[in-house]
């Protein structure tokens, strides 16, 4: 019959990280890509495992392409922009005519007006 380990409940430890003293249970076990290393952190010292570490660990299915893909029927209505608060913003569409330019700010007509040929 083997003999028990005692409770320790107030043993003391050292950091393998930075030395310092802490009571044995706050002192836990560094594990590096999901393996532990018997090494003794405090909780200051302690790092978290990489998740970089993990990958190719598990499959990972993320398929691009569609299966049977349908084009779209309103293709040019799905292509333009749309735009909002127009100033600055260069999705806005712009109307005029050949001969008579005229400037509107804020929905007042400004007093710069050009027609005819330069």
């Amino acid at each position: 019959m083997s003999v028990p380990y005692a409770k320790g409940k107030l043993a003391f430890g050292f950091c393998d990280t930075c030395g310092q003293r802490y009571d044995l249970k706050d002192l836990k076990i560094q594990i590096v890509a999901g393996r532990a290393t018997n090494i003794r952190n405090c909780p200051y010292c302690l790092d978290k495992d990489q998740p970089q570490y993990f990958v190719g660990r598990v499959p990972i299915n993320d398929p691009i392409a569609l299966l049977n893909p349908r084009p779209d029927t309103a293709q040019v209505v799905s292509r333009e922009l749309w735009g909002w608060n127009p100033v600055g913003n260069n999705a806005v569409y712009g109307t005029g005519q050949v001969g008579v330019i005229q400037i509107y700010l804020n929905g007042v007509p400004s007093p710069i007006t050009y027609s005819g040929e330069m």
